[in-house]
């Protein structure tokens, strides 16, 4: 019979530990692509708390293992941050992190450092109480994520052969339960024109003009798109429009639009690449280039690991064992019912399930909309809770029944 009170109580006699790892955590700055001070910190944690097995492989993802059964689950957290942006807005430094108001504050305490957190200390506590004896447990810090979702784990997936029959997501939620999320994609599309001398614009063909055109076509499109009951509307939006001419006294014979489009349920890169096209035709510039641009930055690691920006729609069905299993775990260990829902950023879960067909699902201290947010925290209770909620999920989904 699982013994969910012990895993509640053991989390809870390990969160000032837990806390401090955070800590330290939110004090090393890991923007994407530099991550490699923070994935020294986790390896050296991993390894203090007992875990069987921790290494850092070709990409620089730190991956934890505890357990040899036959059965292969993994966790992962992202260990990049996003910049603090305009460090004034900030009542405290966002690398010299706070405890305070039973909260951890810092950047990256929601996204998802915290999870991370959670997650490692999670590990301590299976291997303690012996849970999941049927089960290799892979606890992975992923890098690059707020650059590119899924490309570690299309590394992970297709160079390290790392196929688990489930991938549980750390990133915020509440404390809910998470089964999806709209996917996304980046767009380009180039426009020429043809430069004159500014003081006859007439002469040239205005690539400027054209690109604010299409971006009128842009903005009305978004309003036509489609709508889930489940996942919601998809979106397009203009990010940056940049253009180039041979002096500032000149036409811009060039310009570019950067476009930042959310997928519904049904919505492709086929079909969202098309509605494009068939805008810059109706702003007249139907030999506009539009395509999908590809990631192509170093990882700390010095590995350049290729990966077109489209990043699919994934759901978990209701039906699913795997959610029903969660759910189990969640209400055995906290006394009620879950909230099922889902996010509204994107996360790794769009390389992992569409691609590889392993199902995903997610649950993570702390708040979404902290993500990003300027004065960033996690509650510290969440921190506990989490870690209890991984352990409680590897002791049900031991039981077969």
């Amino acid at each position: 019979m699982r013994d969910y009170a012990t895993i509640l109580e053991r989390a809870k006699k390990g969160e000032q530990e837990l806390v401090a790892f955070l800590v330290d955590l939110l004090a090393i700055p890991s923007p994407s692509g530099k991550e490699g001070q923070v994935t020294v910190r986790i390896d050296g944690e991993m390894r203090r708390l007992g875990f069987d097995e921790v290494r850092i492989d070709g990409l620089g993802n730190v991956i934890g293992r505890i357990g040899r059964g036959p059965r292969l689950v993994a966790f992962d957290a992202h260990v990049d941050t996003v910049d603090a942006g305009d460090r004034a807005q900030w009542s405290f430094d966002p690398f010299q992190p706070r405890v305070s108001e039973g909260k951890v504050w810092g950047r990256g305490a929601a996204d998802q450092k915290g999870g991370l957190a959670g997650m490692v200390h999670a590990g301590r506590i299976i291997r303690e109480l012996g849970l999941g004896r049927d089960f290799t447990l892979l606890f992975i810090g992923s890098v690059q994520e707020e650059d590119c979702e899924g490309m570690a784990w299309k590394y992970l997936v297709e160079e390290e052969k790392i196929r688990p029959e489930l991938v549980v997501l750390t990133e915020p939620t509440s404390l809910n339960i998470y089964r999806g999320h709209r996917g996304r994609m980046e767009l380009e599309v180039d426009v020429h024109g043809r430069s004159c001398h500014g003081s006859a614009p007439e002469r040239g063909d205005n690539a400027a003009y054209k690109a604010a055109r299409l971006a009128l076509e842009i903005e009305r499109l978004n309003e036509r798109l489609a709508v889930d009951a489940f996942l919601g509307k998809g979106t397009i939006a203009v990010t940056e429009i940049a253009s180039g001419s041979p002096s500032l006294c000149a036409v811009p014979d060039t310009a570019r639009l950067h476009l930042d489009r959310r997928l519904t349920a049904g919505e492709t890169k086929e079909s969202a690449v098309a509605e494009v096209r068939e805008a810059a035709g109706r702003a007249g510039i139907p030999d506009a280039r539009v395509f999908v641009p590809e990631y192509l930055e170093p990882s700390h690691a010095g590995r350049i690991y290729p990966y077109e920006k489209y990043f699919p729609t994934w759901v978990l069905e209701e039906s699913s064992p795997w959610l029903k299993k969660a759910v189990s775990a969640y209400t055995g260990l906290f006394g009620r019912e879950p909230k099922v829902d889902k996010w509204t950023f994107s996360t790794n879960g769009v390389g992992i399930m569409p691609f590889y067909g392993i199902p995903c699902l997610g649950f993570g201290p702390g708040n979404e909309p902290q993500a990003h947010a300027v004065d960033e925290y996690c509650p510290i209770e969440d921190l506990s809770l989490a870690a209890a909620f991984y352990a409680a999920l590897v002791t049900t989904l031991s039981d077969e029944g």
